[in-house]
């Protein structure tokens, strides 16, 4: 017999199977020796008081056995023969729609302009060198996308977009561990997920996919307003039945590309601020309510969001026990973004602190039209590099200073490999984003008491929460407005902001693709 129910338990009786088996036992009225095995469906933390809970869902089997998750497998059949579908990028859009148009008996062809996982670490291991940025082969392009080596979180909001189960289940499948089909804000981990990236890269070419690595997309070719297929850097040409472009936010030539050859393209609203970085005993404080979190609760984590002045200030990418790492994608750019590992091991915890900005806080900007946003994320982070001396250390401040608008006369520890110089952000950072940070970080204070102290420190510039650009679809069948057959994808089209959505993204237009070349 097999049943489902919730408990709340200590984090103590959360961590030993025979205090969970005993609290069990009392909730269902049997005896704990009937209770023949416990699986843990789902794992939440209540902290809203000083008595913490643990949020289980838990399998009850009673004279039976589990099946475990060894019943989690998916099959590849091989597409080698079948009708082929460019993908261009592969990040988690583009590869989830290449296993999914697989499913479907189509043969995906992925050509992504940076590296594979493997060589991609060498280039990123050079920036925290502060050398040169390879601009094909970063923290935002190579395959696995911008999240291979930014953190690997698989939280999202957007479910009603599809299944993210599923989604987790092919991570699961692929070699992430169990824990992210349980835990309410799976995670994989930096360290983890290229290991997962290339088992998703064997299952692609075992079904007679392609890869192709350092192969820029030059431009789309269009005849009679249908895509036909794309001409590469190298001059080179390929066909097939439909393009699924799923290039990321970061690919700023993809959408100068476009906007050459007269595809629609529009402007949408994004984030821009700083990185801010607190010692993580002192957020497990907050977020606890207690001087240590002990041995059973993980990392604390957070979320604030705020309203300052008719406009969103709210954390973004928070990474307990993690590091900030430099995520520009070519010289004379300076971006932060964070990460954890598996274990969120760290000391530090970091968190993106952004300001929502619209068309009207871009006004001097509006000759760029649907440009306005790129053209206002380019300049601030070329400002950010000349603040650093133009390199890769990050212009930073303590946290205090920059609400008081005092320069920092030292700066604390921090996580940023290449370095930190002192600066005065409150001076050069635009002024309705520097006065939104300082105001949103007073709110965030006072609610978080010790948030807000100068043992935290921020850097900037956080500026690639989302694409300031859409490449605009229809609804139905998620086309481009006016070509057809081309599939606008994933972050870098407007339509998902994070591995999973992106993912569940990719898999839709793979449906879609497929369904109109059958």
């Amino acid at each position: 017999m097999k049943k489902e129910i919730n408990i709340n338990v200590t984090p103590a009786c959360a961590s030993s199977e025979h205090s969970c088996k005993e609290e069990v036992s009392k909730v269902l009225s049997v005896s704990v020796n009937d209770i023949t095995a416990l699986r843990i469906i789902r794992r939440s933390v209540d902290a809203r008081s000083r008595d913490i809970k643990i949020n289980l869902g838990i399998e009850v089997y009673i004279g039976e056995k589990p099946l475990g998750t060894g019943h989690i497998k998916f099959e590849y059949n091989d597409v080698s023969k079948k009708p082929e579908v460019i993908i261009v990028g592969a990040g988690p859009a583009g590869l989830f729609a290449a296993l999914r148009l697989i499913e479907l008996g189509v043969k995906p062809i992925i050509f992504e302009r940076g590296k594979d996982v493997s060589a991609r670490k060498y280039d990123i291991a050079a920036i925290h060198r502060n050398e040169a940025i390879n601009p094909d082969s970063n923290y935002g392009f190579g395959e696995g996308g911008a999240g291979t080596f930014s953190d690997g979180k698989l939280y999202t909001r957007s479910k009603k977009r599809g299944d993210i189960t599923k989604i987790l289940e092919v991570f699961f499948f692929h070699g992430a561990q169990e824990e992210i089909l349980i835990d309410a804000h799976p995670h994989i981990g930096t360290n983890v997920l290229p290991k997962v990236i290339k088992n998703i890269r064997g299952s692609i070419l075992q079904a007679g996919g392609e890869m192709h690595f350092n192969s820029r997309v030059s431009s789309l070719i269009i005849e009679n307003g249908e895509i036909e297929g794309i001409k590469l850097l190298d001059g080179s040409s390929r066909y097939a039945k439909a393009v699924i472009l799923a290039t990321g936010h970061s690919a700023r030539d993809v959408y100068q590309m476009l906007h050459n050859q007269g595809i629609l393209l529009e402007a949408k609203n994004f984030a821009v601020g700083v990185r801010v970085e607190h010692p993580q005993e002192l957020i497990d404080s907050i977020q606890y309510k207690r001087p240590t979190r002990g041995h059973f609760l993980p990392p604390a984590t957070y979320t604030y969001t705020e309203q300052v002045n008719g406009r969103g200030v709210y954390s973004f990418c928070m990474c307990p026990g993690g590091i900030i790492v430099p995520a520009a994608t070519s010289d004379e750019q300076l971006v932060v973004n964070g990460m954890s590992p598996s274990n969120r091991g760290g000391h530090l915890a970091n968190s993106g602190i952004v300001v929502e900005i619209k068309s009207d806080d871009l006004k001097q900007y509006s000759n760029y039209r649907e440009f306005s946003g790129l053209k206002f994320q380019e300049e601030i982070e070329r400002k950010c590099f000349d603040m650093a001396g133009r390199s890769q250390f990050a212009p930073a401040q303590r946290l205090v200073d920059f609400v008081e608008n005092r320069k920092s006369s030292d700066l604390p520890e921090t996580s940023y490999h290449p370095g930190i110089i002192s600066s005065e952000l409150h001076n050069w950072l635009p002024v309705f984003i520097r006065e939104r940070l300082q105001i949103g970080f007073q709110q965030i204070g006072r609610k978080a008491k010790g948030f807000l102290t100068n043992d935290a420190v921020i850097l900037g510039v956080e500026s690639r929460t989302s694409s300031p650009v859409r490449i605009p679809r229809t609804n139905d069948t998620l086309e481009h407005v006016n070509v057809k057959k081309l599939f606008p994808c994933g972050e870098g089209a407007g339509y998902s902001g994070g591995i999973v959505s992106s993912a569940v993204d990719g898999e839709r237009c793979a449906e879609m693709a497929a369904l109109l070349i059958k």
